[in-house]
């Protein structure tokens, strides 16, 4: 499948708030408890297609973190081939988006307002979370209360964020990736925080495997795809 390239227009002139769930790859606006959220939203080849969206969180806006990272575009195309239409959006303050960075309590707020969006236009479908490194913290802290129906975690930043006062789902499948390289994220900390867990997620170590997958990308692909096949909510009929 071609790579498709996707620019946003000024954001004073791109669309606010859609009604429905665009038909084709689009950017617009969306209202957050900040101002304006920059929203990219994407869909699965109609053979292929399920009655779910994802929506994907970026890494930390502070350190360069967007909805355009290549960890978080080739997380949202392993999850479009998987058959799931797709939403990613830059955190406030981050791109487009109004707003300045609030340590991860503003961003949670980001997320629900984009996932009560995805809700209004896709009523009925199921809703997932996906996100790389602070994405990760920001999505799992936030799927209980938006009812995930499952969650994507690659490389949780274990360690840098509070992840043992979190309100954990029990009930979604859930998918932990990480590499065991990882320059930023300590690996072992990550493996030793999941063995705590009561409800244990699907975990993939990837050996030899950056923090960022670098000439591990395909490989990042492969193991989403193959996780959650199982997962899939059912065919999206005309």
């Amino acid at each position: 499948m071609a790579a498709v390239i996707i620019v946003c227009m000024n954001s004073s002139a791109l669309p606010i708030d859609p009604v429905g769930f665009p038909d084709q790859a689009a950017c617009f606006m969306l209202t957050g408890p900040a101002g304006k959220l920059e929203t990219i939203s994407e869909v699965a080849d109609p053979p292929t297609a399920r009655r779910g969206v994802a929506v994907i969180c970026h890494p930390h806006p502070l350190q360069g973190g967007t909805m355009h990272n290549k960890v978080v575009t080739m997380i949202e195309r392993s999850l479009r081939e998987s058959g799931l239409d797709t939403v990613r959006f830059n955190f406030r303050g981050t791109g487009k988006s109004d707003g300045t960075y609030d340590d991860g309590r503003g961003e949670g707020n980001d997320l629900a307002a984009v996932a009560t969006w995805v809700r209004r236009a896709r009523p009925g479908d199921a809703l997932w979370l996906a996100g790389f490194s602070f994405g990760c913290y920001v999505s799992i802290a936030n799927a209980v209360r938006l009812h995930a129906d499952a969650l994507i975690s690659v490389a949780p930043p274990v360690g840098r964020w509070a992840f043992e006062t979190l309100d954990l789902p029990s009930t979604c499948p859930w998918l932990i990736v990480q590499g065991e390289d990882d320059e930023v994220v300590e690996p072992q900390a990550v493996f030793d925080w999941v063995d705590t867990l009561e409800q244990k997620p699907e975990l993939v170590r990837m050996p030899e495997t950056s923090h960022f997958f670098h000439r591990r990308l395909m490989d990042l692909r492969g193991a989403i795809k193959h996780a959650v096949r199982d997962w899939l909510p059912p065919p999206r009929r005309p």
